[in-house]
C-alpha cells in the first residue's frame, strides 16, 4: 500500500545531509512551506544551496536558516527588500554566495530540470552582466542566452491539501514556484494543513501528480515559526 505521509517534519527531513542542494517553495510568505524549514534549522544541516524566489522575509523562515549560518549559497531573482536584512548582512560579509536569475528565467530553469530539457534559448539579460560567459545566438532578429536547467537534491514545499499518495492541490498564490521544483528535485517534501482521503481530490484539481512526491507532512494550521535571534 502507498503512504507517503510522515508523523513529523523532523522524520521526513532526517536525511538531509551538509552540502545538499534545495529548492523552497514561496513568493515571499505565499506558498512558503515554513514548518519543514523550522524543522530544517533543528536538524542542523549546513552549507545548503538554496534555491528561492528570494532570500528570506524579516526573521522568520528562510531568513531565519539565513540567520543560522547554514545557507553558503543561493540562486534567486529577487535577493534585497525592506525586511531581508539576514541576507544583506551575510552577503557583506562574505558568508553567502549569490547566483542573481531573473524571475522568469528562474522558473524556466527549474521547469526544465523537471521536464529533461538540456538547455533553452532566452532573450531576458542578453547584453547584461548577467550574460556574461554564457553561451549566446542570434535567432531571426533577436539575440539570445543559453540558460541551463537547475536541479536540486531535495525540494521543501507547501500544499494546501494533499492525499496518502502525493497528489497535490494549491491555494490560491500559494500554488507558484511549487508545482516546478516538485517536479525538478531527486527527493520532494509537501507539507499540507489538510489530508484528503484517497478519490477525495478531484484529477480536476490536482496540479501536482503524486509522482513527482516523495514525503507527506500534516503540518496543523497556526504554528508558531521559530525565530531566530
Amino acid at each position: 500500500m502507498i503512504d507517503k505521509t510522515y508523523a513529523s517534519a523532523e522524520a521526513a527531513l532526517a536525511d538531509i545531509a551538509d552540502g545538499a542542494t534545495l529548492m523552497i517553495g514561496g513568493f515571499g510568505n505565499a506558498g512558503m512551506p515554513a514548518a519543514l524549514i523550522d524543522a530544517l534549522i533543528a536538524q542542523g544541516a549546513r552549507d545548503l544551496t538554496i534555491v528561492n524566489n528570494n532570500a528570506g522575509n524579516a526573521d522568520t523562515g528562510l531568513a531565519a536558516l539565513i540567520a543560522a549560518k547554514r545557507v553558503c549559497k543561493i540562486l534567486c531573482s529577487f535577493p534585497r527588500q525592506a525586511d531581508s536584512w539576514h541576507f544583506d548582512r551575510a552577503y557583506r560579509a562574505g558568508e553567502i554566495d549569490l547566483e542573481l536569475v531573473p524571475q522568469g528565467t528562474l522558473a524556466e530553469r527549474i521547469r526544465a530540470a523537471g521536464a529533461g530539457i538540456g538547455a533553452f534559448y532566452t532573450p531576458t539579460a542578453f547584453g547584461t552582466l548577467l550574460a556574461d560567459g554564457k553561451e549566446t545566438r542570434r535567432i531571426g532578429d533577436r539575440d539570445y542566452v543559453l540558460e541551463y536547467p537547475i536541479h536540486a537534491d531535495y525540494a521543501l514545499i507547501k500544499a494546501d491539501r494533499a492525499d496518502r499518495w502525493g497528489n497535490l492541490v494549491y491555494r490560491d498564490a500559494g500554488r507558484n514556484f511549487n508545482p516546478v521544483m516538485a517536479a525538478a528535485a531527486q527527493l520532494t517534501i509537501v507539507q499540507t494543513q489538510h489530508v484528503a482521503e484517497l478519490g477525495e481530490l478531484s484529477p480536476e484539481s490536482i496540479v501536482t501528480p503524486g509522482i513527482y512526491v516523495d514525503r507527506v507532512v500534516h503540518i496543523e494550521c497556526g504554528d508558531p515559526p521559530i525565530k531566530i535571534e
